[in-house]
């Protein structure tokens, strides 16, 4: 096995032991997520995707998703936006708190929501505004400013490279590149080809994101492409393991499958934490797609989603949960 660079340095932050990273995703990326994935050796996280114009706006349930109470690690924060002002905003809020260690800017999410006011992968479209909000986020930052990006809107406007270029010269400190254009949504297959393009011609580190469910997806993407660490998005959904997978098998050669009991106490762990921080009415909603990603692939699961994603007692839910262990257990 090539070894590889476990140490990655953004800006003036340098993260030790840092190859793989959970992906900001939103509906996932809380509080109590981050913190199992933590457990499991994951050395940086990522928030949940915040819109810059709701956190200058001082909105309550925006702040509350900088929330970051009970974690050891370093924490980036992912913005949103496509305003200058609000964005410069943002990240001059984000400076004052004094929690984070670097502040991601959204240029890659596909949603429609997001894409229709000329946010997230939408400013693919717009790359002077782009470079306009990475050049102001720059000069109002004390922190570094990183950017994430698709290979384009769609096959026929794939403008990831000169993009990324754009990014570097207005301040960017290092690009994550998702290896699909936003009209592909997660479908179909990540191209590394454009990653190691992007890597080769540009000076500031790549992070590589798309199609990495696996240790070994990460030694390959890396020996591939040469990016400088990995972000782990629905390959990180109900399975934190990977964050430890990925360290043995980089420390050792070697890492150790988990089993179906060890996924339903860890889910179990990961509701109770979302109860204590979120409390019972939006924790038993909220989770529940959590729990269904913990549950995939498990034999006979489907009457536990089933239960799982109707009911509402949450004292009720860790019942099922639990009796569904013990069954494992006398398999």
């Amino acid at each position: 096995m090539k070894k590889i660079n476990n140490n990655l340095k953004i800006g003036d932050k340098l993260y030790e032991d840092v190859i793989a990273i959970p992906a900001p995703m939103a509906g996932y990326t809380d509080l109590p997520f981050r913190t199992i994935c933590e457990e499991f050796g994951a050395k940086l996280t990522f928030t949940e995707m915040v819109n810059a114009k709701a956190l200058c706006y001082e909105d309550e349930k925006t702040f509350s998703m900088l929330n970051v109470k009970g974690q050891k690690y370093d924490i980036a924060v992912q913005i949103f936006g496509s305003e200058v002002e609000y964005m410069t905003g943002a990240v001059k809020i984000i400076n004052q708190l004094g929690i984070f260690s670097h502040i991601d800017i959204n240029m890659g999410c596909p949603a429609p929501k997001i894409v229709k006011n000329g946010d997230g992968s939408a400013l693919m479209k717009t790359p002077e505004l782009a470079a306009e909000i990475v050049k102001n986020a720059k000069k109002v930052s004390k922190l570094p400013i990183t950017v994430k990006i698709r290979k384009g809107i769609n096959e026929k406007s794939v403008n990831a490279l000169e993009f990324a270029k754009l990014m570097q010269d207005s301040g960017a400190d290092a690009i994550t590149i998702h290896g699909r254009t936003a009209n592909q949504y997660y479908s179909g297959t990540a191209d590394w080809d454009i990653i190691k393009e992007i890597k080769e011609n540009l000076s500031i580190p790549i992070i590589g994101n798309g199609d990495v469910k696996s240790p070994e997806d990460v030694q390959k993407i890396i020996e591939y492409t040469n990016c400088d660490a990995v972000l782990i998005g629905r390959g990180s959904q109900g399975n934190p393991f990977i964050f430890s997978q990925i360290n043995d098998f980089f420390k050792n050669g070697v890492y150790d499958e988990i089993d179906d009991y060890t996924r339903i106490v860890t889910a179990l762990k990961h509701y109770k934490k979302a109860i204590d921080i979120f409390g019972e009415s939006t924790a038993v909603r909220e989770m529940r797609k959590q729990l269904n990603c913990y549950l995939k692939g498990i034999k006979n699961s489907c009457s536990i989603k089933n239960a799982i994603n109707t009911e509402l007692s949450y004292k009720k839910v860790i019942e099922i949960l639990s009796d569904f262990s013990k069954s494992l257990t006398l398999n």
